[in-house]
């Protein structure tokens, strides 16, 4: 999902580095994603102490991919306008300290699912860290497809949520799953038009670096904002939701797609600042209304 910075104010510097390593405000997407699962799984029946072990061991390994991520990719971000002044690049910590803080996170919050919540959802966070760290990563310079890879890293939060309840992943899982993945195409091409030149100069193979007008980008930003008119539908079509949350999300996907249709070359730039932030705001809303249909 997108790559945020955040300024801690009144926290000792170091503090607030190993922060910005783990990016909280990506990683609160992630939780909620993760909750939705769950409450979708498990109905009236919530053990709250795994929901917190879960949304806790979540938070941990996603913080470590981040953190790892940053680390395999400090001398890139070096490069670029919006990531040099990360910790890495600007000489606010270490290699071995971030390393060490990346590992020890991601391994504790591993062995908290486990232990807590289950063999299945820790296996899944297992699954998603590694493909983020050791696939999606590398194909960043390697291949456009990269972020298909991304895509599906950033849709298993609800499968961990889901897997946490006991409960088999059925339709419903996979649902939110397709939900989370078709969203963040368009999420991450808004993205990549906006940062097209930092991209470039990283050797980062986005699909905007070799799409000089943006046509095809606007293309594909259009099509996938259409789908999710009737993806974010699946709960409803599933029986899985009711009329209320159908209504509300082919609304809400409606809204969306209309902000996704991109106009001349001219205005490219605004077009995608505005399907980004749009679908900032879409996602939350659109679970959100799920969670109330379910509840």
């Amino acid at each position: 999902m997108s790559d945020v910075q955040i300024s801690l104010t009144g926290a000792p510097p170091t503090w607030c580095a190993y922060a910005e390593l783990a990016k909280p405000r990506l990683s609160a997407l992630v939780l909620l994603t993760t909750l939705v699962g769950y409450v979708a799984a498990a109905g009236g029946s919530i053990h709250w102490p795994v929901l917190l072990a879960t949304l806790l061991g979540t938070a941990m390994v996603a913080g470590g991919a981040n953190a790892l991520n940053q680390v395999r990719e400090r001398g890139w971000d070096a490069r670029m306008d919006r990531t040099r002044d990360r910790p890495l690049p600007s000489g606010r910590l270490g290699l071995l300290e971030a390393t060490r803080f990346a590992v020890t996170i991601s391994l504790a919050g591993l062995l908290l699912l486990w232990t807590a919540a289950g063999t299945a959802p820790a296996a899944w966070s297992a699954i998603a860290l590694g493909l983020y760290v050791f696939v999606y990563t590398p194909l960043k310079r390697i291949t456009v497809a990269n972020t298909i890879v991304g895509a599906v890293v950033g849709a298993i939060a609800p499968i961990i949520g889901w897997a946490a309840t006991g409960h088999p992943l059925d339709r419903g899982a996979w649902a939110l799953f397709t939900i989370l993945f078709v969203w963040q195409l368009p999420h991450f091409f808004s993205i990549a038009w906006l940062y097209r030149r930092d991209y470039a100069r990283a050797g980062f193979r986005m699909i905007s670096v070799t799409d000089p007008d943006g046509a095809f980008t606007a293309r594909q930003v259009a099509i996938l904002g259409l789908l999710m008119i009737p993806v974010g539908a699946l709960p409803a079509a599933f029986g899985l939701a009711g009329r209320f949350y159908l209504v509300a999300a082919v609304a809400l996907g409606t809204a969306f797609a209309l902000t996704c249709l991109w106009v001349g070359p001219e205005s490219r730039t605004a077009c995608a600042r505005r399907s980004f932030y749009a679908s900032i705001a879409y996602l939350p809303i659109l679970l959100i209304l799920y969670m109330i249909d379910k509840t």
